[in-house]
C-alpha cells in the first residue's frame, strides 16, 4: 500500500474519514447518559458503570499495535471499514444484554472495532487530504471525539427520557455502519502492490517500538485522556448527584464535550498560522489543572454563581485540553523514526492513549465512593497535568524547531523522515 507523497482520491475524501471518527466516538459516548438507566435496570454499581465507560479502550489498551501490523499488511481502508462493522455487530449485540458481563463483552467488541478506526484514520486522512489542508483535516481528526461527545450526550439526553436504552443500543449500531458506504466509494482503495511481508513490517514496528519519542508522546496523550475522560465521562452522574434533572446534565455535559472539539480545531488553524507546537502542551495542562481544582475542589452550590459557575470551569477544562490531542497528532510524522511505521507510531500513541482512557472512569469512580463525592476528581488531573508537562518539556526541543507544518509519515510502503510540508506545499 504505498503512498505517493500527495494525496490520493478527491479532495474532500478526509472528510468521510472524520466522519467514520465520529461514528466511532459516539460508540465511546453512547454509555455516560444511559449510565442511570443500565444501573437500575441492570444493577450495576458505580465502580461497574466506571469500568463500562472504560472497557471500550480495552482493545486499543492491548491491541494498539497489533492493529498497525494489521494495517501494514492488509491496508488501513480495510482496517476501517472491519472496524465499523465490528462496531455495529458489538453495539447490536449489547442492546439484547441481560446482565453486567453480556454488555461488558459487547463493549469490548466495539473496543476493537474503535481501535481499528483509531489507529487507520490519521494515516488515510494522509493520503486523501490536499496539502494546504492536511492541518485542519487533522485537527478535525483531533476533534471527533469532542463532536462525538456533543452528540452522544445531547442526543442520548433526549432518547433516554422516551426510549429504553437498549433502543439507544441499537440505533447506535445503525449509526455505527453508516459511514461504510461513504469509506467505500470515496475513500482510495489500498493498493495491493504496497502491501509488505510479516518479516518486513515487524522490522519497520520494531523500529518505532525501540525509539523513546513515540512512547513519551503516547504518555503525553494519556495524561491528557485520563482526566478528560474521569471528568467528562461522569460529568452527567454528577449534575445528576447534585439534583439536577431532566435532560440538562446531559445537554450540559455535551456542551462540555463540543468545547473539547472547538479546541482542537482552533489550535489546528493557529497552527497554519505558525504557531510553534512548543507554546502548546505545557500552558494547555496548566489551565486543566486549575480549572479541574476550581471546578471539583470549590463548594459551588454555596456560591452564587452554583452549577453555572462550575460549568464554566469545567468547559474551559474541556476546551483548552482539545489543544492536546490536535498538537500530537499534528506530530506522527515528526515522531516517527527513520524506516519506522507510521501506523505503529499511531498505534503506540492509541494504546498508550486508551490505557489512560480506560483507567479514567474507574479512578474516578473509585476515589468518588472512598471520598463520598465527587471533589476528590481534582486530584486526579492535577497529578496527570504534572506528569504531562514535564513529558511534554522533552518533545519540544525538537517538535518546537518546526515553524512549518510538517507532512507526518506516510502509512505504508515508504520511508520515514521525508517529506516535509512549507508553505503549503510538498517539498520533492
Amino acid at each position: 500500500m504505498p503512498l505517493s507523497s500527495h494525496p490520493t482520491g478527491t479532495g474532500r475524501s478526509w472528510v468521510v474519514i472524520v466522519a467514520a471518527g465520529v461514528a466511532a466516538g459516539l460508540q465511546v459516548w453512547k454509555v455516560p447518559p444511559a449510565v442511570p438507566f443500565l444501573r437500575h435496570d441492570l444493577s450495576l454499581s458505580l465502580v461497574q458503570a466506571g469500568t463500562l465507560l472504560g472497557i471500550v479502550q480495552l482493545a486499543g489498551m492491548l491491541g494498539g499495535l497489533a492493529v498497525s501490523l494489521l494495517a501494514e499488511l492488509i491496508g488501513e481502508r480495510r482496517c476501517l471499514s472491519a472496524g465499523l462493522v465490528l462496531l455495529f455487530v458489538g453495539s447490536a449485540g449489547g442492546g439484547f444484554a441481560w446482565s453486567a458481563a453480556p454488555l461488558l463483552a459487547s463493549r469490548a467488541v466495539e473496543g476493537a472495532g474503535f481501535i481499528l478506526v483509531a489507529v487507520s484514520g490519521p494515516g488515510l486522512i494522509r493520503r486523501t487530504a490536499p496539502p494546504g489542508r492536511f492541518t485542519t483535516a487533522m485537527g478535525f481528526w483531533g476533534a471527533y471525539q469532542g463532536i462525538s461527545t456533543f452528540a452522544g450526550l445531547v442526543i442520548g439526553a433526549l432518547v433516554l427520557q422516551v426510549m429504553p436504552w437498549r433502543v439507544w443500543w441499537w440505533g447506535m449500531a445503525v449509526v455505527a455502519l453508516l459511514p461504510l458506504p461513504w469509506v467505500l466509494a470515496r475513500v482510495p482503495r489500498d493498493d495491493a502492490a504496497g502491501v509488505r511481508g510479516v518479516a518486513n513490517a515487524l522490522a519497520r514496528i520494531g523500529r518505532t517500538v525501540r525509539a523513546p519519542r513515540p512512547w513519551t508522546a503516547g504518555l503525553v496523550f494519556a495524561c491528557y485522556t485520563l482526566p478528560w475522560m474521569a471528568v467528562v465521562g461522569f460529568l452527567p452522574t454528577i449534575y445528576r448527584d447534585g439534583g439536577m434533572t431532566g435532560s440538562w446534565p446531559g445537554v450540559l455535559s455535551a456542551l462540555v464535550g463540543a468545547a473539547n472539539a472547538v479546541g482542537s480545531i482552533a489550535t489546528a488553524a493557529l497552527m497554519r498560522r505558525g504557531l510553534p507546537t512548543r507554546v502548546l502542551l505545557a500552558p494547555a495542562f496548566v489551565v486543566m489543572a486549575v480549572t479541574s481544582v476550581l471546578a471539583f475542589a470549590v463548594d459551588w452550590h454555596r456560591l452564587p454563581a452554583g452549577t453555572a459557575g462550575q460549568f464554566a470551569c469545567v468547559a474551559v477544562f474541556s476546551l483548552t485540553g482539545g489543544a492536546i490531542p490536535a498538537t500530537l497528532l499534528r506530530m506522527i510524522g515528526e515522531l516517527t523514526p527513520a524506516g519506522g511505521s507510521a501506523p505503529a507510531t499511531m498505534g503506540l500513541i492509541q494504546q498508550l492513549f486508551n490505557a489512560g482512557s480506560f483507567i479514567g472512569p474507574t479512578l474516578a469512580a473509585w476515589l468518588a465512593t472512598r471520598t463520598g463525592d465527587w471533589h476528590s476528581t481534582w486530584w486526579i488531573t492535577c497529578a496527570c497535568a504534572a506528569v504531562g508537562i514535564v513529558l511534554g518539556l522533552r518533545l519540544g526541543d525538537r517538535s518546537g524547531a518546526v515553524t512549518a507544518p510538517s507532512v507526518p509519515q506516510p502509512a505504508v510502503g515508504v520511508r520515514c523522515g521525508g517529506d516535509r510540508r512549507r508553505a503549503g506545499r510538498v517539498r520533492r
